[in-house]
């Protein structure tokens, strides 16, 4: 997956909407002072400078494969401990952690059911182990209007509407699988506000993500008529894109 991009190139896309969901993570998974917490796939670091605002830097550790996140983490939250590595894989002792979190994450991981586990793994029994991934299945995301649009001309597009945890309840299937117990799902929203169509568009030609290598991949023909299919169907600015992300909470077992 294309992540080995700057992370004001993510930030423009994503992580504009990302940090909106943050305090409705934090809630979800019952964050409160005096706690270890792991962030896993931090990406830049939305989540992590959370965490710090609540816990302190001496609290929380972070791990994403992508070395520009990893950098890009570590300048903006002195003082927490980042690796680079994957869910998969934690580099971290079991029961090291009092909750780890994973904001949109999951569907890009290999096998998200062993990511869980790893995520189990590292935290104390009694712990708490959080996830949320936009609702891409039910057409709820900040990327869905791209998606559609593609659609429309190719209708071949692998898009990520079959993404793990992406549609209605899979999430929860993923957690149970994992071993987690005691679940409670939520609804976690975004939105944000367009003043032109440009300011929308530009961070879909950055390369960054699924959106950003499908786009890559199309000659310069396809690429105008998904921009221009775009501008049509979101409309004349100002123009507001409102997400939402299905998201679950599990409980670790001794």
């Amino acid at each position: 997956m294309a992540f080995n991009v700057p992370a004001d190139s993510y930030d423009r896309l994503m992580g504009r909407y990302s940090v909106q969901l943050v305090p409705q993570m934090l809630e979800l998974a019952g964050v409160r002072a005096g706690q270890a917490a792991l962030d896993v796939g931090s990406g830049p670091g939305a989540l992590t400078t959370g965490l710090v605002g609540a816990l302190g830097a001496d609290h929380v550790v972070a791990v994403d494969p992508s070395a520009p996140f990893v950098a890009a983490n570590r300048q903006r939250n002195p003082g927490v401990e980042v690796h680079q590595g994957s869910a998969e894989e934690l580099p971290f002792d079991s029961e090291r952690f009092d909750v780890a979190l994973a904001q949109l994450v999951v569907h890009f991981m290999s096998d998200p059911v062993a990511g869980l586990r790893e995520m189990a793994r590292v935290v104390r029994p009694g712990g708490v182990v959080a996830a949320c991934v936009w609702d891409h299945g039910g057409g709820r995301s900040p990327v869905t209007g791209f998606w559609h649009v593609a659609r429309t001309l190719d209708p071949a597009v692998h898009d990520e509407s079959d993404f793990n945890g992406a549609r209605e309840g899979h999430l929860a299937t993923l957690f149970n699988a994992a071993g987690l117990d005691d679940l409670q799902d939520a609804v976690l929203s975004a939105a944000l506000d367009y003043d032109d169509f440009d300011t929308w568009w530009e961070p879909f030609t950055f390369g960054v993500g699924p959106v950003g290598e499908y786009l890559a991949s199309r000659d310069e023909r396809d690429r105008d008529a998904l921009r221009d299919g775009c501008r049509e169907l979101l409309g004349p600015p100002p123009f507001t894109v409102s997400a939402e992300a299905w998201a679950v909470r599990g409980v670790t077992v001794g």
